[in-house]
């Protein structure tokens, strides 16, 4: 059951973040689950949407929420101490099962973070950061649609590359070494843009994968695959930390 909001003084948008962190402490609301939306919180809590938008972001940039752009906010994980899924590259995933990989790049560009963007990547502010879309093909077929946000720190030159002729993966590795990364999967149902680049019907389920990655305590990439769920497997095998070895 949630707890209610305090009547105790100070900022209504403290107050908020009392109410959501209460809430997941109670365990109202579980790791990984999407919190309702702004217009829910501002419907049900009575205050205003800047409000709402306020405690969202910093509760974001302090690691307790996720917030997906066009998807909603949820709920962080714990960091595990084993990945459940690994880092890899498409392209060697889709040559190790005996098929050709290509890339078709939609879209790579210089752009303003929004809010939320700032936010995931724990910048003080709004600046500027690297945009690219990438369609990955598994011989004739589309089976991912890759969009990344870059942080020009650490790929200063990631705006001036040639991704049908490597990965973006690739690049990146070779810039800077990844030190954590967060995962968070769940589905949409494909919208008409992304059923057309898909190759997919409308509202077909597709898994996404929201992934960000970190070098040293700097935010590099925040990163969403949405995969052609029926084409494409996903899937890991790992050992955990303290699993004992069968001799």
């Amino acid at each position: 059951m949630m707890t209610a909001l305090s009547d105790t003084d100070g900022p209504l948008y403290e107050r908020v973040k009392g109410f959501i962190l209460r809430n997941i402490g109670a365990g109202a609301w579980a790791h990984g689950r999407r919190l309702p939306s702004e217009n829910e919180l501002v419907s049900s809590l009575g205050v205003s949407r800047m409000t709402v938008n306020r405690a969202l972001r910093e509760l974001a940039a302090a690691g307790i929420l996720v917030r997906i752009q066009g998807v909603g906010t949820f709920i962080a994980p714990p960091k595990p101490r084993s990945a459940l899924i690994e880092i890899r590259d498409i392209s060697e995933e889709i040559t190790a099962r005996g098929n050709r990989h290509r890339a078709e790049v939609l879209a790579l560009e210089r752009v303003t973070a929004t809010p939320d963007l700032a936010a995931a990547f724990e910048f003080p502010r709004t600046r500027p950061v690297f945009h690219s879309v990438v369609l990955h093909f598994e011989d004739d077929l589309p089976v991912q649609l890759e969009e990344r946000h870059v942080n020009p720190d650490f790929a200063p030159h990631y705006g001036d590359q040639d991704f049908t002729a490597m990965t973006t993966f690739e690049y990146l590795q070779a810039q800077t070494p990844v030190t954590e990364v967060e995962h968070i999967i769940t589905a949409i149902a494909a919208d008409s843009r992304t059923a057309a680049m898909l190759q997919l019907p409308r509202g077909e389920p597709c898994p996404l994968l929201y992934r960000r990655t970190w070098s040293g305590t700097a935010v590099v990439t925040v990163n969403r695959f949405i995969y052609a769920g029926s084409r494409i497997p996903l899937g890991s095998r790992y050992r955990p930390v303290d699993a004992p070895r069968s001799g």
